[in-house]
């Protein structure tokens, strides 16, 4: 048992390792967003943002926040990976068992962060969630590695577990697909696709006078973009 001054010891130098960041911070000096350049589509100028970050051979630029609502009022938020983008919305795939789904299912108020550390930009998302159909699932469902398929019939995604479950259930799927080729689409898993209401393009800016501009969904279906202070 840690004596009385070793647990002092300890919180003093969290104490002091909090203090310290404050000092931490970036200066963003790689470039700058004005009205003029953007796009009058934001799905338009989201796509000319990602060409640009797939061209700088960032890692994983597809991973996100999703942010959801519970149904006590508590938000969570977690990472998932954007599987595809259109002018109809921003679409991921998960188990609808899981805790995000049935939050998104209970209540689709949705917000999304992209954030591209190495281009110093964030895109935020705000909108509505919705199901996909069966078949865009089982289409993407079937181009996942087989590895993968299985994962998905092996996890209850966000439910509590014991320790060896997941090892005796992999094994217990692999066996009951051995030799299929097609493993077939879960019925507990599938995609969403977020309808956006708003978006805003973030570019950091030096003494942080960050470039940002709002795209707002209107009554009649037109995007209307707004320069924010930062």
């Amino acid at each position: 048992m840690q004596s009385n001054y070793a647990i002092k010891h300890l919180l003093f130098k969290i104490e002091i390792n909090m203090n310290n960041l404050g000092d931490v911070r970036e200066n963003y000096e790689k470039d700058e967003l004005s009205k003029n350049e953007l796009a009058i589509d934001p799905i338009v100028q989201f796509e000319r943002w990602y060409q640009e970050v797939e061209k700088n051979n960032i890692k994983e630029p597809n991973a996100m926040t999703l942010a959801t609502i519970g149904s006590n009022g508590q938000p969570s938020a977690r990472i998932v990976l954007l599987k595809g983008f259109s002018n109809k919305g921003f679409t991921f795939y998960t188990n609808y068992t899981s805790r995000k789904a049935q939050e998104l299912i209970d209540n689709p108020q949705v917000a999304l962060v992209l954030w591209w550390k190495e281009m110093e930009r964030q895109v935020r998302i705000e909108g509505t969630a919705q199901k996909v159909s069966a078949e865009i699932s089982n289409s993407y469902f079937q181009s996942r590695p087989r590895g993968s398929q299985i994962s998905a019939w092996s996890s209850p995604q966000s439910q509590i577990i014991k320790e060896d479950y997941l090892e005796e259930k992999r094994n217990q799927v692999e066996k009951e697909y051995q030799g299929v080729d097609k493993i077939p689409l879960p019925h507990f898993w599938g995609g969403f696709i977020v309808n956006p209401s708003l978006i805003e393009f973030w570019q950091g800016r030096s003494n942080r006078y960050h470039d940002r501009f709002q795209y707002r969904l209107s009554d009649d279906s037109n995007w209307h973009v707004e320069r924010l202070a930062p």
